[in-house]
């Protein structure tokens, strides 16, 4: 590339989103994906998320080389699809490791086994596993930059505890890929959202025991900011957006419209 004086830009650019979808099983992930415009589906080996939903998808994904195959011919095939979504990230990591394994060079003879034991061990892996997360990231930014393609990322939470160095520990939901890949991919992402069915806890006592009960009517919530319970956050529009919405495309849209 020529970097000189006439190569400087001004202005603001407007780029599709690049989007993290996080939350709880059976919540409406795939769904509320599936809102967004003109979708295509990249259905992974164990999900069924789309399959009751009348949205185009590609075959579903039995390997990296799968993944890979299928985001070039979105970018090498003419195409009207706006979006294109990953569906999902947690059961696409075993084909990461999986890909990682086989390529792996082999310790005293013998292939290692497992992700564990790339490299010998002490998470050299996972480390090598990065590589191949970096290029499905690399592969998204294509389809931004020169698609047009809005980019989303759907993964399932886990119940960790995290011990935060300024309070006592409490639990979070995070995200259940390695924390590596993870942090990538919040990085990377323009906005990272997070959905769970709405809850609430009520006490009452009994005798001398406190019970406490929660319940919900099923209302499906998205949160966009982070809070010590669950992942969150944006950059730019993304940043401003309200805490809390219904789970909705809709929604999702008349929020940063209202914010622009």
């Amino acid at each position: 590339m020529n970097f000189n004086i006439e190569s400087i830009e001004t202005g603001k650019r407007h780029l599709p989103p690049r989007i993290v979808l996080l939350g709880t099983p059976k919540v409406g992930k795939t769904t509320f994906a599936c809102g967004a415009p003109n979708p295509i589906v990249i259905p992974i080996k164990g999900e069924e998320g789309s399959d009751d939903l009348d949205v185009p998808r590609f075959p579903v994904v039995t390997s990296l080389l799968d993944l890979m195959a299928a985001l070039q011919t979105l970018a090498e095939q003419a195409h009207t699809f706006e979006t294109v979504i990953i569906d999902s990230s947690s059961t696409l990591e075993p084909l990461v490791w999986d890909h990682t394994i086989a390529n792996a060079e082999a310790i005293k003879g013998a292939k290692p086994k497992s992700i564990e034991r790339v490299g010998g061990g002490y998470a050299k892996g996972y480390i090598a596993a990065l590589n191949h997360w970096a290029q499905i990231i690399e592969c998204l930014d294509y389809l931004r930059n020169n698609k047009n393609m809005t980019s989303i990322v759907i993964g399932h939470v886990i119940v960790k505890q995290f011990n935060d160095p300024m309070c006592d520990p409490y639990d979070q939901f995070m995200w259940s890929i390695h924390h590596k890949a993870a942090a990538s991919f919040m990085r990377w992402a323009d906005s990272v959202l997070f959905a769970k069915f709405e809850s609430f806890v009520s006490s009452t006592t009994e005798g001398e025991k406190k019970i406490r009960k929660a319940t919900g009517a099923g209302n499906r919530n998205l949160y966009t900011q982070e809070r010590p319970a669950h992942p969150g956050g944006g950059r730019g529009v993304y940043g401003r957006l309200p805490y809390q919405m219904d789970l909705t495309w809709q929604a999702f849209a008349e929020a940063i419209w209202g914010v622009e």
